[in-house]
């Protein structure tokens, strides 16, 4: 059994309710979508082929027992669930972050499933599988990238049409760059109980990959 992998690398989480904490990363080659703020373009096609058992051995050298699978789009390989079921059978708990066009029942109950519901202005918007939004729990949790009015009003529409809130502590509203401000000022205005999720590793970085290995 075989994925193909573009990098496996031991940083400070970024994003999520995890944000800050010591975390080890697979990120899995290939994506099904080209979405307009793309920030890994070069995981669409570059990577090795690596065993389930290669892959556990990188992660354990790390000595984190966090583990994020991320991409490019985890699902678009069969093997992965596979992957996340032994990764916990080890002991590591695993997030997974899912574009959310694929179907998130096939993946281990244990894991903590971060869902993309994709915005207006990523061009895929049409491409969501809302129903996804049936199968979580309170410890997964659902992500909306937001670069515009638009993209805020399609968000909301979607938070409390499928009372998101009921399902999940975790709803988490990313800015695209440079519309951090103005989004704070959206939530509070119309007091809104979600989760503000800035990319706090490109404020330690910037847009470049160095210092992440």
């Amino acid at each position: 059994m075989t994925l193909k992998i573009n990098e496996i690398f031991y940083s400070i989480q970024g994003e999520s309710t995890y944000a800050g904490l010591p975390c080890v990363f697979v990120r899995v080659t290939g994506c099904n979508l080209r979405c307009s703020y793309c920030d890994t373009r070069y995981a669409y096609e570059n990577g090795i082929e690596m065993s389930i058992d290669e892959i556990l051995d990188k992660v354990k050298s790390y000595d984190c027992k966090l583990v994020e699978i991320t991409g490019g789009e985890p699902l678009m390989q069969k093997e992965t669930p596979l992957l996340i079921d032994k990764l916990i059978n080890c002991g590591f708990k695993v997030l997974i972050e899912t574009n959310g066009t694929f179907d998130i029942g096939i993946v281990n109950k244990k894991a903590v499933k971060i869902v993309d519901i994709k915005s207006l202005s990523s061009g895929f918007a049409d491409k969501n599988l809302f129903e996804n939004l049936d199968k979580i729990d309170e410890k997964d949790e659902v992500k909306f990238v937001i670069g515009d009015e638009k993209d805020y009003d399609y968000a909301k529409k979607i938070v409390l049409g499928y009372n998101l809130f009921l399902k999940t502590k975790n709803v988490l509203f990313s800015p695209v760059s440079g519309k951090e401000k103005w989004l704070v000022n959206e939530i509070l205005k119309d007091n809104l109980k979600v989760r503000l999720n800035i990319q706090t590793h490109k404020f330690i970085w910037g847009d470049t990959k160095e210092g992440i290995r």
